[in-house]
């Protein structure tokens, strides 16, 4: 069955979940609405997508050195309350983000913060690598898209593969938090520091 984009649209409205979570929900149930639901809840995404709104002040600003001193991390993560923030699981949490930087080195947080001016750049980069490769015209901005998934993999903190299980994205990783802690979780900001590095 084809998903449409109506229909991810409409569960996103029911759920409050991420538009690529309900897609995947309905390509594992083939478009049932009811059944992506279920789905949605058993992996906890519906419930964590209604905390979002939910403010976030309290949380810990973890730091993280690596490679002898050579590469530190500081990543500022927030919660609802002290509580949480003061628990094993949270602070075990915020650890594995500042390692993620450490590892993976992301220039963003989110997609949303890439600069319109950077992505404008690497699509044309990307249109420019498509076309010398010999793509037919009418499928190069389809190609374009499809890389620029990938730029935002590699850049966006939100977007990469987890180090510690690739198969999930550290969004997904902050999904199942929300909704094991049951507050809403914000990854506020990072900086990184590489020994000798300019700006």
């Amino acid at each position: 069955m084809v998903i449409t984009a109506e229909l991810v649209k409409a569960l996103r409205e029911k759920t409050g979940a991420g538009m690529m979570d309900c897609k995947r929900a309905l390509q594992e149930t083939d478009g049932d609405m009811e059944k992506a639901i279920e789905y949605l809840r058993e992996k906890g995404l519906a419930a964590a997508a209604k905390r979002a709104g939910r403010t976030a002040a309290e949380g810990v600003i973890e730091a993280y050195i690596h490679l002898g001193g050579k590469l530190g991390v500081l990543v500022e993560v927030n919660c609802e309350t002290d509580f949480v923030a003061r628990t094993p699981e949270f602070r075990e949490f915020a650890r594995d983000i500042a390692m993620q930087v450490a590892a993976a080195n992301p220039q963003y947080l989110t997609r949303e913060d890439v600069p319109a001016e950077v992505l404008n750049k690497e699509r044309e980069i990307l249109r420019a690598q498509a076309l010398n490769e010999g793509k037919p015209e009418k499928v190069v901005d389809r190609i374009v898209e499809g890389r620029l998934e990938k730029f935002y993999s590699e850049n966006c903190l939100l977007e990469q593969p987890f180090i510690k299980d690739p198969d999930k994205k550290v969004r997904d990783l902050l999904a199942e938090k929300i909704a094991r802690i049951g507050e809403n979780i914000v990854i506020r900001r990072f900086v990184r520091f590489q020994l000798g590095e300019t700006q």
